[in-house]
């Protein structure tokens, strides 16, 4: 709430009171109007805006980390999603980022997802070094993809995400897991959104 690079409607309501403040100062003192005096709440409007267009916090980078995410995994860009991904990433199924690429590359196959939502805001916990964020996907697969023909039109997976603040000050993310899929408890292993492999047996 009172972070001012995060957002700059405190300060922006700072600046409508400096405002009227100097509206009653010119209309009780007629005889002491300045124009300078209209350069106090826009200055503090000024300084709200710079504070949040300026300076990127790491809040700010974490969400944007997520919605570059998802926008790639509407497009099924394995290279943008491999950028967001630390070197060190490791989660209950995968024991490497190289094997989360693999599976990536096997499920995301065009044509695959059509759209992906977040339902609500994700709920980010932020430390100094570490950040984990708790995100609700509401996914529409392609109509003409395996899962739209073989399971569902859709589905609303929720995951945990864990970000590390890398050396350069970005945040990447190290792990990664599934806790629902259409509000029933699973994991990367039982999860249900499945994709055929080339014995044409069913994978999780």
């Amino acid at each position: 709430m009172w972070n001012f690079f995060e957002q700059p409607w405190t300060l922006l309501g700072a600046a409508v009171i400096v405002l009227f403040g100097v509206l009653t100062f010119r209309s009780v003192w007629a005889d002491k109007q300045k124009w300078w005096q209209w350069l106090f709440p826009v200055g503090v409007a000024a300084l709200a805006l710079g504070l949040d267009f300026g300076v990127t916090t790491d809040l700010e980078k974490v969400n944007r980390a997520i919605t570059t995410g998802i926008k790639a995994g509407e497009r099924e860009d394995i290279v943008a999603i491999s950028r967001l991904i630390a070197a060190d990433y490791e989660d209950s199924y995968h024991k490497s980022k190289q094997a989360l690429l693999d599976r990536c590359r096997a499920r995301l196959v065009p044509p695959a997802i059509d759209r992906i939502r977040k339902v609500g805001r994700p709920k980010v916990q932020l430390s100094p070094s570490q950040a984990t964020a708790t995100l609700a996907m509401w996914i529409t697969f392609d109509k003409e993809s395996y899962w739209a023909q073989s399971y569902k039109p859709n589905a609303l997976v929720v995951m945990q995400l864990y970000f590390r603040k890398q050396p350069n000050k970005t945040w990447l993310l190290n792990r990664a897991e599934v806790l629902e899929v259409d509000k029933m408890p699973v994991n990367w292993g039982a999860a249900k959104l499945v994709a055929p492999d080339p014995s044409g047996t069913r994978s999780t």
